[in-house]
């Protein structure tokens, strides 16, 4: 049977089990959306922005672990969709990116709504292609959507003109694809394997560091396994928290700028570091001179190009995290050598006495709102059990110290971008793949007018998303950097004029609710969670606005220079 190209295209993202298609319409790419009107299996999701769309997708992606996929038209709607993808490329999420194009004759020659969509993503996607054929349109969605979920996962676009969707051919979606120049490595080495064995077990003040690359490579329970196993202590970077159960006596918490005292200070004093699934960020390792001095570093990745890329390692063994970790459970199980348990016990008296600085208490008695208090409080309202989305600055790293995630796949953040307005269009796609499931987002009020539009978009499908506003009145993180480093030259962080959250949340058919006392906290949340369990609320927390994140490696430190206070 021939089908127009656009019609192809919705079979393959069937033949895909696509279940949700998050984008917008345009000229470009009307042809698929009529076919996407005559069918029901991939069910469209509207937007109010581009960008929302890749957000959203993304959020799907990170939550389920199948790729999320986008529509977009061309030129404005390829390139409102830029910081999306870009976002998704940072932390290596799967996602297949469609862009619609202009007829193929009309390309190069700035055609209305015409832009190189493939030269402006070429630095910020996996891989992306241009078909110019309707021959190869399907062959090309499956190369996408293997490229973007095998290996190290990314984004990948797929750029369709408009000509193309228009074209006939017959319909065959290849089950499996082969590419000579693609050939991801799955398994690691085995003499790589024996020598992390022997320098893992000979070690006397050990670390586990964990990131986002465990959770993305489904290795989170191998890797409770194997910490369990060595009794080993374990933290895990921002991207990486759930990997790990944060309520086990072993981990020590999250490490890094805004880390635990006794996660940094671990790191600082190991002796052997095992880092499984991170690519030693810069805001894990502080200054990279001062970084583990005194370690021997085993490094597990699927990403060749990660192993050595920043911090040189003794043993790089290269492989999915999950089948790297199985085997070297097996040859610790087979090896004669054993945990140095005399010297581990001592190792863990003095992580206790690091972990005695309560380095993330704060001031209980206050008459304002402590952002930290708000989170601890929907941790224990949600039971540690709800997905936490959350855009980026302070509020972000609070939710990360002080909601304990035990499970993978419960912290959807933006970690190497940095995406203010992540948050909200993050939470659509997690509430969509479940539907069941209590979804917080945290943010700010600086954050969250970025993408604010997108309360539309819940309402219109009955989304009933929980919006946690720590509103302080600054872009927080900025201030906070004013204040220490700016001598308290606040440009341009104040949030002069704000809207009225209620009444907006409430413009779009939602619920509103401000909270201004500490007193009046727990009975917001309860309406929030209980009352009205089954309705989008907008919680805007008024909060300290001079309260600071703590502890923080200043810039040019080391991980052991933390200012606690």
């Amino acid at each position: 049977m021939e089908l127009t190209g656009a019609e192809i295209l919705v079979r393959c993202l069937k033949e895909e089990g696509v279940e949700y298609l998050f984008g917008y319409p345009g000229g470009a790419v009307l042809h698929i959306y009529d076919a996407l009107y005559k069918q029901e299996d991939v069910k469209h999701i509207l937007v109010r922005h581009e960008q929302a769309a890749t957000h959203a997708a993304d959020g799907y992606a990170r939550a389920t672990g199948q790729p999320g996929v986008v529509l977009v038209t061309s030129g404005p709607g390829a390139t409102n969709a830029v910081t999306g993808i870009a976002t998704a490329y940072m932390d290596s999420i799967p996602m297949v990116v469609i862009t619609g194009q202009v007829p193929t004759h009309l390309i190069g020659n700035d055609a209305f709504q015409e832009c190189d969509s493939i030269g402006i993503t070429r630095p910020i996607v996996k891989h992306n292609f241009l078909v110019k054929d309707v021959k190869d349109l399907a062959e090309t969605i499956k190369k996408a959507f293997y490229v973007a979920s095998s290996g190290r996962p990314g984004p990948v676009v797929v750029d369709v003109p408009k000509d193309v969707t228009a074209q006939s051919f017959e319909f065959s979606y290849p089950k499996k694809i082969t590419m000579r120049s693609y050939s991801p490595v799955t398994k690691g080495h085995v003499g790589q394997i024996k020598k992390a064995v022997e320098l893992i077990l000979s070690a006397k003040k050990p670390m586990v560091y964990t990131g986002g690359g465990v959770i993305l490579g489904n290795g989170c329970q191998q890797l409770r396994e194997f910490t369990q196993h060595l009794g080993y202590p374990i933290t895990n970077t921002l991207m990486g928290l759930g990997a790990y159960p944060s309520t086990d006596k072993q981990f020590v918490g999250m490490l890094g700028m805004h880390g635990t005292y006794e996660a940094n200070m671990a790191m600082h004093h190991c002796d052997v570091l095992i880092a499984i699934g991170a690519r030693f960020d810069d805001r894990v390792t502080g200054n990279l001179e001062k970084f583990c001095p005194d370690a021997k570093i085993v490094h597990i990745d699927v990403d060749p190009a990660s192993i050595a890329k920043t911090v040189q390692v003794d043993v790089p063994i290269v492989g999915e995290v999950a089948d790297v970790l199985e085997s070297l459970i097996k040859h610790i199980n087979e090896s004669e050598a054993k945990v140095d348990t005399p010297a581990l016990e001592k190792w863990w008296q003095q992580i206790d006495v690091w972990r005695a600085q309560d380095c993330l208490k704060y001031d209980t008695e206050s008459a304002l709102i402590k952002p930290q208090h708000a989170i601890k409080r929907v941790y224990e309202i949600t039971n540690g059990e709800a997905y936490v989305t959350s855009d980026v600055g302070q509020h972000q790293m609070w939710a990360a110290q002080y909601y304990k995630f035990d499970e993978p796949r419960r912290w959807i953040n933006s970690g190497g971008l940095g995406t203010m307005g992540f948050g909200l269009p993050a939470a659509i796609g997690v509430q969509l793949a479940h539907p069941d499931k209590t979804v917080v987002c945290v943010t700010g009020e600086s954050s969250i007018q970025m993408c604010i539009q997108e309360l539309a978009t819940c309402m219109q499908y009955g989304l009933p998303i929980k919006i946690l506003n720590l509103n302080n009145g600054f872009m927080g993180m900025v201030r906070q950097w004013q204040e220490f480093f700016y001598d308290k030259r606040y440009s341009q962080s104040v949030m002069n004029v704000l809207p009225d959250f209620v009444a907006l949340a409430e413009s779009y058919g939602h619920v509103g609710i401000r909270v201004e006392k500490p007193e009046d906290l727990d009975a917001a949340l309860a309406d929030a969670f209980n009352k009205y369990k089954d309705r989008l609320v907008f919680l805007d927390v008024v909060t300290d606005p001079d309260e600071n994140v703590y502890p923080m490696v200043p810039a040019g430190a080391g991980l052991n220079e933390m200012v606690l206070v």
